[in-house]
């Protein structure tokens, strides 16, 4: 791949730099707990000083985990759906689950689509969409005869209520019998990260403003063609502390205001 310089990005936009590095890196482990050779060497045509995001961490790539199982359960019984990634960013997600036979719609603004096409693999199978997820001319796109599955990774915790809850209501209404898989922060994180979450002297991390946690399901099932909400499991993660720590704290109940969980939405 060629060297291309990515220091314009900015805002949550440069958040696709954050999440690339810290799964890229992951990866590029002897022990690395994700297999992503696509993604280091986008992450090696990037210029860009990776160290201003400051520590290294797994949960990005355990995020990543989750989706793609998720995903590969509906592709198993769904092998020719079509999936959109909404916001995508620099996700290489398309490279790890791909059977052959889906379609991918990828959703993001110009200057990540840019990237995505100047340095990634093309596919007659891979199509994107230079826009807004919030503009919903995108579903105009997608050919939802063979099953429809949406996915939101790392995208709904930088909108408000509002704006989250409107665009599930739209993808209920306009893909019925579609699945949704989006990601979410506790509620302590979200009022934390008002103040400016400083990842390093270099970076501070977007304002988070939307969370969601299992309590509330039952305001997200209100919404007219959704028929149900479950929270997905968590991929286990390398270690001793955090292989007994994960299903700890996402198989508890009453610690369910300390989780992040990856939620699942079934439309009518």
């Amino acid at each position: 791949m060629p060297v291309i310089d990515a220091r314009h990005l900015a805002g949550i936009s440069e958040t696709a730099l954050l999440t690339l590095h810290q799964r890229a890196t992951e990866a590029a482990r002897p022990d690395g707990i994700i297999d992503d050779p696509i993604g280091i060497a986008l992450h090696e045509s990037l210029d860009y000083d990776y160290h201003h995001f400051g520590r290294l961490h797994q949960a990005t790539a355990l995020r990543a985990l989750a989706f793609d199982n998720a995903t590969r359960d509906y592709l198993d019984t769904h092998p020719r759906a079509t999936v959109v990634a909404l916001a995508e960013g620099l996700q290489t997600s398309f490279w790890r689950v791909d059977n052959d036979e889906i379609s991918w719609l990828s959703v993001d603004l110009e200057p990540i689509v840019q990237l995505r096409r100047e340095l990634l693999p093309t596919s007659d199978r891979l199509h994107y969409r230079a826009q807004s997820a919030l503009v919903h001319s995108w579903m105009d796109d997608v050919d939802d005869t063979k099953g429809v599955l949406i996915t939101a990774e790392g995208l709904f915790q930088y909108l408000d209520h509002d704006a989250v809850f409107d665009l599930i209501a739209a993808c209920a209404k306009r893909f019925p019998g579609g699945q949704l898989i989006f990601d979410s922060i506790p509620r302590f994180l979200s009022s934390y990260s008002q103040r400016g979450i400083k990842l390093s002297e270099h970076y501070t991390s977007p304002p988070m403003p939307f969370w969601f946690t299992a309590n509330r399901y039952k305001e997200l099932c209100a919404l007219s063609g959704v028929r149900s909400v479950r929270e997905l499991g968590m991929p286990l993660g390398r270690g001793r502390v955090l292989r007994i720590l994960t299903p700890l704290v996402y198989q508890t109940p009453f610690l369910e205001q300390l989780r992040a969980p990856t939620n699942l939405v079934e439309f009518d």
